[in-house]
């Protein structure tokens, strides 16, 4: 099994291309189920940005602080196993759509045709972009 350091050198992360099948499916699994999480975490901080009044709001500010680092960490550890582009286009389009279709049920931003269309072609492009992945 390959393994990548990383940064200081000392804890090994497994690499997603051998042979090992345990290894795929927790390394590559994981990544998508964190990188998920991630997008989810986005649109908290986006909407949060919303409630902070341009941070005059100290606990919704907080709390968008809070899902902003966390959101960039979850990515972060995605992209050990994860390809760059596949992840953080993924990760940007659950926050897109997510954060859409909260704007239509929270501040009753339009829902008209071509905001639901083009909304829905991005989740196809997301679907499109986890079955093209090699891992």
């Amino acid at each position: 099994m390959e393994c990548v350091r990383l940064s200081r050198g000392t804890t090994p992360w497994p690499s997603t291309n051998g042979d090992d099948p345990a290894l795929h499916l927790w390394g590559v699994g994981m990544a998508w189920t964190l990188l998920f999480i991630a997008g989810v975490l986005e649109v908290a901080w986006a909407v949060g940005l919303k409630y902070t009044a341009g941070f005059t709001r100290l606990w919704p500010s907080v709390g968008t602080a809070v899902a902003f680092v966390a959101s960039f960490w979850l990515l972060s550890i995605a992209l050990r196993t994860l390809p760059l582009g596949t992840a953080y286009a993924v990760w940007v389009g659950v926050g897109a759509v997510g954060t859409v279709v909260l704007g239509i049920l929270l501040f009753d931003e339009p829902a008209s045709f071509l905001r639901l269309a083009s909304a829905t072609l991005i989740v196809a492009g997301i679907v499109g972009l986890k079955l093209a992945s090699p891992d």
